[in-house]
């Protein structure tokens, strides 16, 4: 009988590793351009685009559990404030954000790669918090790493054009930040 994976495991195997130049920067340019053109998106399978979808549902404040289940049930999501491990953990992230938004909207996407096992794809999002009411546009590059069954096994979301360091204070801060939200923003069990 084989071994369940371990998050070690599974970080190690599928963590993405995309390179952002290749992916995003004009022919000509050494510059990174996260933002997306809808137009220039590559061709997407109808099980993609749906997942596309779950996931930009997120984004824009959806918390469902029926979006919630395009991910598998060990799943890792990793961001620059976060790193989570289990699906009710990623939960725990996206619950969270409605608490702290009045508003979220995707405001535009571009699919860059699709592969069996791979979607990789530009967000324009915007972000108006509860506090200040005043909206902030984030443009970032989303790479779903996917298992057999077409799950979401790893979601890395980029802000930038480097790849995250998992030492020192930063992955404290991620893995706290992962471990410990659900206590606040109470995902339903069940996921």
């Amino acid at each position: 009988m084989a071994q369940p994976m371990t998050t070690q495991d599974l970080h190690d195997k599928f963590e993405p590793h995309p390179d952002p130049h290749d992916l995003t920067a004009a022919p000509d340019s050494k510059d990174v351009d996260y933002t997306p053109h809808p137009d220039d998106s590559v061709p997407t399978s109808a099980e993609h685009s749906a997942i596309i979808t779950h996931i930009t549902n997120l984004y824009s404040g959806s918390a469902s559990e029926s979006d919630m289940q395009v991910y598998a049930e060990k799943a890792i999501y990793d961001d620059p404030l976060s790193y989570c491990d289990t699906r009710y953990k990623i939960a725990g992230q996206w619950y969270g954000l409605p608490k702290m938004f009045s508003s979220l909207r995707t405001l535009a996407t571009q699919v860059v790669k699709d592969s069996p096992d791979e979607i990789i794809f530009k967000l324009r999002q915007e972000y108006t918090p509860k506090l200040t009411h005043t909206p902030k546009t984030i443009d970032s590059l989303v790479s779903l790493g996917l298992d057999e069954h077409g799950k979401v096994r790893y979601h890395k979301d980029m802000w930038n054009d480097k790849d995250y360091s998992h030492q020192g204070l930063g992955k404290l801060i991620k893995n706290l930040n992962g471990d410990h939200l659900t206590k606040i923003t109470q995902p339903p069990e069940s996921l």
